[in-house]
């Protein structure tokens, strides 16, 4: 069962990332990162951003296997994938959850509830028989900290499923819990910096 999760994931995942080379998005050598972008200016603002999340995410997971329009890594043993389209000037942040089909009405309607009250910038998102945690945003005004804050609470909501359903960027109450998310988003919120 674990398996078919899984293999869902990636297909859903190599969809994304056909469809935005499909849509025109130059790829990438391992020389240099980034190709030639012959539509793009000098100090293109798309292209520079999308250097600089995946210098990001080289910092954070050494390990990352990267691909013409994003990356696949982990953070905290949570796969994520970053999926981004530079002629659209916009990244996604994906992380598996669960599988739809084992959610029921009340864990559905829970879910809801999370999106509006506790999880924050990321966000619940169902696709292709998959429940995801996912971060979206505009890839150009994108800044260090607000990656390293969106990937953090897009962690945050997979390892908090079942539970309290908070990204951890502002939780309600006390705990420790509150603690340990907050000090993930900041964690990963210093990799992103200085690149």
């Amino acid at each position: 069962m674990r398996f078919i999760f899984l293999l869902a994931g990636f297909l859903f995942i190599a969809s994304l990332s056909g469809a935005a080379a499909q849509s025109g998005v130059d790829g990438f050598t391992e020389e240099n990162g980034l190709q030639g972008n012959s539509d793009a200016p000098p100090g293109d603002p798309v292209t520079a951003a999308a250097a600089r999340l995946r210098a990001a995410i080289q910092r954070i997971d050494p390990a990352a296997e990267f691909f013409e329009n994003g990356a696949n890594f982990s953070v905290v043993n949570t796969p994520v994938t970053l999926v981004y389209d530079l002629a659209a000037d916009r990244m996604r942040l994906v992380a598996p959850v669960a599988e739809l089909a084992s959610l029921d009405e009340a864990a559905l309607m829970r879910l809801m509830q999370a999106n509006f009250d506790s999880a924050l910038d990321a966000r619940y998102a169902a696709a292709r028989g998959v429940l995801w945690s996912t971060f979206i945003h505009q890839l150009s005004i994108l800044t260090p900290d607000e990656f390293g804050s969106g990937l953090g609470q897009t962690v945050n909501l997979v390892q908090t499923y079942g539970s309290s359903y908070s990204s951890g960027a502002i939780v309600f109450g006390g705990g420790d819990s509150a603690e340990e998310q907050r000090e993930l988003i900041e964690e990963l919120q210093d990799k992103s910096r200085d690149i």
